[in-house]
């Protein structure tokens, strides 16, 4: 091929031709330019649309994994209304109320793909008697359900807690429930039945003590025969650390080295309140005080001292004991202190076949009619009873299938439903209504109900604080008491009276039998729906 001068590059043929070829070469690079960015553009937009997709379906899948655990949750709650509804089958004979309402079902869980359910009963006392009766009802009725394969249940107890434990002194604090155990009349076998009650109730596996109120003549040293026999002090707290024999938590003036005290009765009372509250008893869920006989200032200061839950009576056959027994119900009543059982001791023997009263019959059954008791229990005359009150092994112990045994086992049920009843009636005894601005209040033992105005109670307050004591003089007129002023709280105060506690940091102590004689809420208006 000839080569081209470089002039004739310059020819104009020539440049027009370059000038076409470089038009040409141009456009092809434009053309490619243009399908590069349309590529790139394609790209882009599939980029976008792959994106657009992708987020579509994680929003999808996120849907169908919100719709998925709703119908997950709303299964799950259904199986939960479901054991709940079941559970709700079962009623609590002493509060008269279902499980679920009581609040005794506790960390319920389903597994509803494997049928499996698991629940905790917790009672409020680990004697309760129908606990058993609580564990088979509650595993048949839940393994009722047509899903249900598998049951777990589990028992526990949260003894409730002193409802005045404010009002106490820190040694008898956590207390749940103080049980008399009362005669009037000695050498009719209260210290006895004290003692075996104690140990019964601890075989029913609940937290005991005996607090032996006798300071003339001490009988728990005779009756219990713990390792260590005598009282010893806290020195850092100054409080006494109660022996302990089986268990169960022991303080009597005869395990305080002084034996049987020789003193008057102002300074009785004292040591029998040092005893009683500076003693260390920990958590208790009853504590049984073996009363002394009589209805004078040892057995008052005694009620006042401790707030007694119930009160057992003691008695035997003969007229004479119904007559001293008969002004202890008296003064239990007057003290609010409700009788739960008689036990009428030495009743009977059995020989050559025949049943023998050798002190008469009916001063139990008198008692029971004449006082209303519910319950009566019958001890009959046994040679054993009697050797192990000396021995210092409890009867119910030594020989825990004997009749003597299976009675008191009877008197323990009934002292822990009585006591349950007790404590829930004087929980909810006064409460206040905040959708009828009123107080409800409903005494113990009583059927009746009826409302106060909250300030109607303020202005009847009887203390000191607005009644002068000397004059009578009202101190608190009716104007200083707001007519729409409301309780801040309402506590019991034992088995007689409540502690409401108003805005302006006052605390009234109202006695049911004031309450009872306040002037009653009769036409109270309905609320509105937006009020309700």
């Amino acid at each position: 091929m000839p080569l081209l001068h470089p002039q004739s590059l310059r020819h104009p043929s020539f440049e027009i031709q370059t000038q076409r070829r470089s038009n040409s070469t141009t456009r092809l690079l434009l053309s490619h330019k243009f399908l590069h960015s349309q590529a790139s553009i394609i790209s882009i937009s599939r980029t976008r649309i792959l994106k657009r997709v992708s987020q579509n379906l994680s929003v999808a899948k996120a849907a169908s994994a919100q719709a998925s655990s709703s119908v997950g949750e709303s299964v799950a709650q259904t199986s939960e209304k479901d054991v709940l509804k079941a559970l709700s089958q079962i009623i609590d004979p002493d509060f008269g109320t279902d499980i679920v309402s009581c609040g005794f079902v506790k960390d319920l869980g389903i597994n509803e793909a494997l049928g499996e359910v698991s629940f905790r009963l917790e009672l409020t006392t680990p004697a309760c008697p129908v606990k058993d009766m609580f564990e088979n009802k509650a595993n048949e009725v839940v393994a009722a359900l047509p899903w249900v394969k598998k049951v777990n249940v589990t028992m526990s107890a949260q003894p409730a807690k002193p409802i005045f434990a404010g009002q106490l002194p820190f040694g008898l604090s956590r207390i749940s429930n103080i049980i008399a155990v009362s005669s009037c009349k000695g050498g009719v076998g209260k210290s006895t039945v004290a003692v075996n009650l104690a140990y019964t109730l601890a075989g029913m596996g609940a937290r005991v003590g005996i607090f032996d109120a006798d300071v003339y003549g001490p009988s728990l040293p005779t009756m219990v025969n713990p390792e260590s026999r005598i009282l010893e002090m806290n020195p850092e707290k100054k409080t006494i650390i109660p022996t302990e024999y089986m268990g169960v938590k022991l303080v009597s003036f005869g395990f305080a080295g002084q034996g049987r005290a020789i003193m008057r009765g102002p300074m009785v009372s004292g040591v029998i309140n040092q005893l009683l509250t500076t003693t260390e008893w920990g958590e208790l869920d009853y504590l049984v005080i073996d009363m002394p006989p009589g209805t004078g200032d040892i057995q008052l200061t005694l009620c006042q001292v401790a707030p007694l839950t119930a009160a057992v009576i003691v008695t035997t056959p003969q007229k004479l004991a119904f007559i001293d027994v008969a002004k202890g119900v008296r003064m239990f009543s007057k003290l609010k202190v409700p009788c739960v059982a008689v036990v009428e001791n030495m009743c009977h023997f059995d020989a050559d076949g025949k049943r023998y009263y050798p002190f008469g019959k009916g001063s139990g059954s008198e008692v029971v009619k004449q006082f209303g008791i519910p319950h009566l229990f019958d001890l009959p005359i046994r040679p054993t009873l009697s050797a192990s009150g000396d021995s210092g092994t409890p009867e119910v112990v030594s020989d825990p299938l004997s009749d003597v045994a299976r009675t008191f086992q009877d008197l323990g049920v009934c002292v822990v439903q009585q006591c349950a009843k007790i404590r829930q009636q004087v929980s909810t005894a006064v409460t206040y209504d905040k959708y009828l601005k009123a107080i409800r209040v409903k005494v113990p033992n009583s059927d009746e109900e009826f409302l106060l105005h909250p300030a109607t109670v303020r202005r009847n307050d009887r203390s000191a604080q607005s009644v002068d004591e000397w004059t009578g003089e009202q101190k608190v007129l009716y104007g200083d008491v707001a007519e729409d002023i409301e309780p801040e709280d309402i506590r019991p105060m034992g088995n007689y009276a409540v502690s409401i506690t108003w805005p302006d940091g006052f605390s009234q102590i109202a006695p049911y039998d004031q309450l009872e004689e306040i002037e009653r809420l009769v036409d109270v208006p309905p609320l509105s729906p937006v009020e309700v």
